[in-house]
């Protein structure tokens, strides 16, 4: 069984700021992705918030360097699905493609996915013309008419992203003004085939083999509508991919890992960073801070353990 100072769960901004920090402190450490590294970020076409890049970075650009970066210092990247997390002996043991590793400390920085709507329609059209990756999918609604739903930064990306292959792009949001920011909104309004149905919901999507239609409600008046649409792109939220350590961790009503200011959970030795965890702001910045802060305490863990050993 291989033995490791640090293993980290998850390869996106978090997890691979971590391995940087952890593995440039001394600390053996072990970075496990179920797919590829950089998650959501690695299927985000352009990011301009990230400080350092005036004019902006694509996202699996970014991905390269971090991950290089990591590797530099020696961070062990392996292509593993964890299936198993437990105390073990002061440390833990997991499970990742078939094998055991133990680890002295763990960083759960595994994100979030996407969060289905779950009306009538939505998981059986899954593929056939529901999405909900506008990067991955671009191609397929390539002159159609769709519909995306959301109204935050993430929805208002892709549907801009998305007018550029759709013949028109319908935004459906639930509330009456968008919550993205200024100047995405300015661009969203700005673009030709690009509209909005305002307070208003999805409560079904119709279609045999493919998507031909929406039924939307009026959240104001109740009255039901159809808009026909050939392809429907969902941005209404995350869910946590939080299930590996739900036992060992406290979690709050949505499933996001509560931590202390640390990164740490209630188990001791196991932390938690990136957008899996509990907080205001989901983005890039701050999951590579908590990554950061995640890897200094681990190292303070393990720094307290071996003093109470010499004791």
């Amino acid at each position: 069984m291989e033995n490791y100072d640090v293993t980290i769960v998850g390869a996106g901004p978090a997890g691979l700021t971590a391995g940087i920090y952890a593995s440039r402190s001394g600390l053996r450490t072990l970075l496990l992705e179920r797919a590829v590294p950089g998650g959501k970020v690695q299927i985000t076409e352009r990011i301009e918030n990230y400080p350092g890049f005036a004019a902006g970075i694509d996202g699996p650009a970014l991905i390269s360097q971090i991950k290089a970066q990591a590797e530099r210092f020696g961070v062990d990247i392996r292509r593993a699905n964890v299936t198993g997390l437990q105390p073990d002996g002061g440390g833990f043991r997991l499970k990742a493609g078939g094998e055991d590793i133990a680890a002295r400390t763990v960083v759960i920085a595994t994100g979030t996915g996407p969060r289905p709507l779950g009306v009538p329609g939505e998981a059986r059209l899954e593929g056939r013309g529901v999405s909900y990756c506008a990067v991955c999918d671009a191609d397929i609604f390539r002159g159609r008419d769709i519909a995306v739903v959301g109204g935050g930064d993430s929805a208002i990306k892709e549907a801009l992203y998305l007018a550029r292959y759709a013949r028109s792009v319908r935004v459906i949001h639930r509330r009456g003004e968008l919550r993205a920011a200024r100047v995405l909104q300015e661009r969203a309004f700005a673009t030709p085939n690009l509209s909005f149905v305002w307070q208003t919901v999805v409560a079904e999507v119709t279609g045999s083999d493919w998507v031909d239609g929406v039924v939307v409600r009026n959240v104001a008046s109740g009255d039901l509508d159809r808009l026909p649409v050939e392809g429907l792109v969902v941005f209404a939220g995350n869910r946590p991919h939080s299930r590996l350590v739900e036992n060992l961790v406290d979690l709050d009503h949505l499933g996001f890992i509560i931590t202390d200011e640390d990164m740490g959970t209630r188990t001791p030795g196991l932390f938690a960073a990136g957008d899996v965890r509990r907080k205001s702001l989901r983005d890039i910045v701050t999951a590579v801070a908590d990554g950061a802060l995640a890897a200094l305490n681990a190292q303070r863990h393990i720094m307290r353990q071996k003093h109470t050993l010499a004791s």
